[in-house]
């Protein structure tokens, strides 16, 4: 023992760095064992789901999942072949796992997909937005867009996950978490807004756009990986050598909140039978008389002219209140005048909340809206952080368009929020 204790002093800079070895070496062990118990737990819960009786006569669920392996720089296929497929397979579901191999993919796929009971999108924010456009351009969307979706946050930015699921800095747990709540069957309704142009289809978006400096600034951060923490300051501060301010003109036409109409109830009353029906229309034919068709009212459309240095246009998902009595999108014009300090400052928090609205803003609640451009304006729009190219366009609310599975926990928060 004496001659170990000596050689550890004697050579203390070799001692000092297997130390530091073996400390990290044993907690990445037991990071991993970690991980395999929450997979366990996951599973043993899924279990339970694929052990419930159905009836010999009724068919099982089927699920179309649409994995984008690209996600996480690669490592989503990984990921959900070791925390969410197991999960899916135990439940009792008939899975069938759809890989897209090229971006726009799951698009296409989508207007050949044949009637399933459950759609799963396992990726990022914009395997969300090409699966949601493709669904909701087919000839049968009004069918097809009443099928629950399910999302399993596998990408980069994963902007719906802070709706649907509690936050955790475990991936595994976050990805097990959200791969269970499908099961467990509770969904929340989520606006979309449709953004089309001249020509172009319409694309589909269920956060928002943005268009602005900021947004410019924020997709060069990558480029600065080598300075570690000081990447997202460093690409915002260098886009301040550029022609400064950097303003972005257009014109802005919007049509105000539009009132929320009960929601209707799941399950259709049974028809009455034949008879009951020709007596209540004989009655309403020979009782009431008949009334001239009500004028429609004009559209009260507002017009804007404005120059500001980022312009965003969101959804409600993001503050979701289900008991609100309108439905509006959220325009945000932000002030021109900003110093280059603040522009960097911002820009960070801008990385973690892109549609935040910063004080001195002008904030617009809006219906629907039209987005002119003066003629050769150049750039590019984030819609659901997918970029576009910038033209002009109307933007249209769906609301409640789509169900998505969430976490029974959160739809129990929201219920509470709104009661408060």
């Amino acid at each position: 023992m004496a001659k170990v204790l000596a050689a550890l002093r004697n050579h203390w800079k070799k001692s000092t760095f297997g130390a530091c070895l073996l400390g990290w070496g044993g907690h990445w062990l037991y990071g991993k064992h970690c991980d395999n118990l929450l997979r366990r737990a996951a599973c043993q819960e899924a279990q339970a789901f694929g052990n419930q009786l159905i009836p010999a006569t009724a068919p099982l669920k089927k699920a179309t999942v649409f994995l984008n392996p690209a996600a996480c720089k690669g490592k989503a296929g990984n990921l959900f072949e070791k925390n969410a497929a197991p999960i899916l397979h135990l439940s009792g579901l008939d899975v069938t796992v759809v890989k897209t191999d090229y971006e726009g993919q799951a698009k296409k796929l989508l207007e050949l997909m044949e009637n399933t009971d459950l759609i799963i999108i396992a990726g990022g924010d914009g395997t969300v937005q090409e699966v949601i456009t493709g669904l909701l351009r087919r000839a049968d969307e009004a069918a097809f867009s009443k099928i629950p979706i399910g999302f399993i946050p596998l990408g980069k930015t994963c902007t719906l996950s802070h709706t649907l699921y509690p936050e955790s800095t475990n991936q595994v747990q976050h990805i097990t978490n959200a791969t269970l709540a499908i099961l467990k069957g509770e969904t929340v309704p989520l606006d979309v807004l449709q953004i089309k142009g001249e020509k172009e289809q319409p694309v589909f978006a269920v956060s928002g756009l943005r268009w602005g400096s900021y947004r410019d600034a924020g997709v060069k951060v990558s480029k600065y990986w080598y300075l570690g923490p000081l990447k997202t300051k460093a690409a915002h501060f260098f886009s301040t050598f550029k022609e400064w301010p950097q303003k972005r003109q257009a014109a802005l036409m919007y049509l105000g909140p539009t009132e929320r109409p009960p929601e209707e109830p799941e399950e259709k009353p049974s028809r009455p039978p034949l008879y009951v029906r020709l007596y209540r229309r004989l009655r309403s034919y020979w009782s009431s008389p008949k009334e001239f068709p009500q004028e429609v009212a004009p559209e009260d459309w507002e017009e804007l002219k404005l120059s500001t240095i980022e312009l965003s246009i969101a959804t409600r998902n993001r503050q979701l209140d289900l008991t609100r009595t309108e439905d509006f999108m959220d325009i945000c014009i932000e002030a021109e005048s900003v110093s280059k300090g603040e522009f960097v400052h911002r820009g960070s928090q801008k990385l973690r909340d892109p549609h935040m609205c910063p004080e001195g803003s002008q904030c617009i609640q809006a219906s629907r809206c039209i987005l002119q451009l003066p003629e050769g304006t150049e750039g590019s729009f984030g819609i659901d952080n997918e970029e576009y190219e910038a033209m002009p366009v109307e933007v249209k609310l769906l609301p409640r368009k789509l169900r998505f599975f969430c976490d029974p926990r959160m739809r129990e928060q929201m219920l509470q929020a709104a009661v408060q």
